[in-house]
């Protein structure tokens, strides 16, 4: 019994060793292994890591007294639009592909108010400026196909409206003058 048992397991210790070596194993490079990822995936981590600032309030400086009131036109930039839209359908190359070209971007202030004074957790007092934008996008869109057989569909496209939000708190400092300009020096860098 003993024999047989040596047997099998040299048996066995002798197959996997030739099946390891001959590459029929998917991960007989080990850790080294490749592993197929898809091309989307990296746009996905960029947008997750690279872009994180799209969606927070900045904290500005006091607004001054006596002066007027500041206004928002710091507009959304391109980039900022082009994320904020949908993703272009994920196709197959040459057999179905959706292309976007000639981006043409429109943007309009809808909302420009400043809250009152309130107390924000982390903030302390602070006035949150609203500044809502209206962004119209104009783009051809062109489909795109090599098999079975050959087309292109070339067409213009409204995006229709998409609405981006660029709020940000301002910090309310009250009549001390001193703490107004530490908050400025502080915010600004100088």
């Amino acid at each position: 019994m003993q024999k047989a048992r040596t047997m099998v397991l040299i048996a066995g210790a002798i197959s996997a060793l030739a099946t390891g070596l001959s590459g029929c194993q998917p991960f007989s490079m080990g850790i080294f292994t490749p592993i197929p990822v898809p091309p989307w995936v990296t746009e996905r981590m960029e947008e997750k890591y690279c872009y994180q600032n799209d969606h927070r309030t900045p904290i500005m400086p006091p607004i001054k007294e006596g002066f007027p009131p500041p206004l928002c036109e710091d507009a959304p930039s391109e980039a900022e639009v082009i994320r904020a839209m949908p993703h272009v359908s994920r196709g197959v190359p040459y057999y179905c592909e959706e292309f976007r070209d000639k981006i043409e971007i429109t943007s309009e202030r809808m909302i420009d108010k400043i809250d009152p004074v309130r107390f924000y957790p982390v903030v302390g007092p602070a006035q949150l400026h609203h500044c809502h934008w209206k962004c119209t996008i104009y783009y051809t869109e062109t489909i795109e196909s090599g098999h079975p057989f050959p087309f292109k569909c070339v067409k213009p496209r409204v995006e229709g409206v998409i609405y981006i939000d660029k709020d940000h708190l301002h910090l309310y400092a009250g009549d001390d003058k001193d703490k107004q300009s530490v908050f400025t020096r502080e915010l600004s860098g100088l």
